[in-house]
């Protein structure tokens, strides 16, 4: 345990980012490239899209649902046993999926198995980091959160590539022996004792604070609708070009595409999170409704070059919401409360994340295609950029919070709560 006044911005905390960038490409960049088997399981299985889609949505939505107990667990015992344990389960998951012989299988071995350990493995990792750095927050979390975009430039063709020469359940039994690597990425991390954290009170106490905070329960449904949609293109993408009578490997490239320009999105924005002025709020709004309109208009391109425009222009934005998305929220809740304040976003936008696959795919079966599909998930993004401009850090000034303020937040809070909890601001 290292004990620090104030988050160290740096030092271990560049170790801690390391991790990240390896924890966020195995657990995000199997997800985004599950588009691959997506194709592979409904030949094989001879289901409806929607049925199939149940697996990747299922295992987001534990990811997110579970994060609490990881959230938890890492108050407790630290991060690093946590995220090593979430790693073995992880990986078990994909052995046994490997061996399946019914959706219902994939269902609990990916959905249920490896969706626990990833749910051990995202919120403590991306909390640790959040509390070795201030100042340089959304740039830390934007280089550790561009292992997604590496990982999704390097999956997408590895597994197309993977199943064509050893099958799907090959492959699965491969993306399992990657998974294995999240052991080494948990025993990379710390713990850090900061300053205000006796103030914070214990797991249960920032619950309950938490549960009174406005803008907190309202950034949190604006994550909620953002990703319902978000996840979209990395589902049904393939399928789509599929449709438009693309061969499986091109599809699969222009995922590749995605990729590069979402790593790109996330570098530039968790740069301009730090260095222009003003809430971190704003931007998180800008790329968000950019984001739902390049989905939205994912049906009205044909040609391959409008197709690549848009997945540049879908990438990137899509990549760059993600670092800004991290770092308001210890903006509105404190670092000393952001194990659970992450945990609880993360739980609660699971239904977004649950629901959202399952849904495209019943508008592709019911239409015949995938034009209501993309629509729809840019509605849900575009819902989600308007109420976050209802948070007051979006008309403040201040583009961050200092450490000792957030302690006084913290002991006014303590204070106040059995009398009428956290206000508005």
């Amino acid at each position: 345990m290292a004990h620090r006044a104030e988050p160290p911005d740096g030092g271990w905390g560049w170790m801690v980012v390391l991790s990240a960038f390896f924890q966020s490409a195995l657990v995000f960049g199997v997800l985004r490239s599950f588009g691959v088997f997506f194709v592979e399981l409904v030949a094989a299985f001879e289901e409806r899209a929607a049925r199939v889609s149940w697996i990747a949505s299922i295992g987001i939505a534990v990811q997110q649902f579970g994060s609490p107990l990881g959230s938890a667990l890492s108050t407790k015992y630290g991060p690093r046993p946590v995220v090593m344990a979430g790693g073995i389960l992880a990986a078990s998951g994909m052995l046994l999926a490997s061996l399946a012989t019914s959706l219902t299988h994939l269902y609990l071995s990916i959905g249920l198995l490896s969706g626990s350990g990833w749910a051990l493995t995202f919120t403590p990792t991306l909390a640790c980091l959040s509390r070795y750095f201030s100042r340089r927050r959304s740039l830390a979390t934007g280089l550790a959160l561009t292992g997604v975009g590496l990982s999704s430039f390097a999956f997408a063709p590895l597994f197309q590539w993977l199943v064509s020469r050893y099958a799907w359940r090959g492959a699965l039994l491969l993306v399992s022996a990657l998974s294995l690597h999240l052991v080494a990425c948990g025993a990379l991390l710390r713990p850090l004792s900061l300053r205000e954290d006796p103030v914070m009170g214990g797991p249960g106490a920032q619950l309950i604070s938490l549960l009174h905070h406005g803008p907190f329960l309202r950034y949190t449904a604006a994550l909620t609708l953002i990703n319902t949609g978000y996840f979209i293109p990395y589902v049904h993408l393939v399928a789509h070009l599929q449709d438009l009578d693309w061969d499986p490997l091109s599809a699969a490239f222009l995922l590749s595409v995605v990729a590069i320009s979402d790593l790109v999105g996330r570098v530039a924005s968790g740069w301009l999170g730090d260095a222009v002025p003003g809430p971190v709020a704003r931007l998180l709004m800008l790329w968000t409704t950019l984001t739902g309109v390049s989905l939205a208009l994912f049906p009205v391109a044909r040609t391959p070059t409008a197709l690549m425009a848009l997945a540049v222009a879908y990438g990137f934005t899509s990549g760059a919401l993600t670092p800004v998305a991290f770092s308001v929220l210890p903006e509105l809740v404190g670092t000393g409360r952001i194990y659970c304040g992450l945990g609880l976003v993360q739980m609660v936008e699971s239904i977004g994340g649950l629901l959202g696959a399952p849904l495209s795919g019943y508008l592709r079966d019911v239409t015949g295609n995938y034009t209501a599909s993309f629509v729809v998930a840019g509605a849900f993004l575009l819902a989600g950029s308007g109420i976050l401009t209802t948070l007051p850090h979006f008309c403040s000034s201040a583009s961050t919070s200092k450490p000792q303020d957030l302690v006084t937040e913290a002991v006014d809070t303590k204070v106040s709560l059995p009398k009428e909890g956290l206000g508005e601001d």
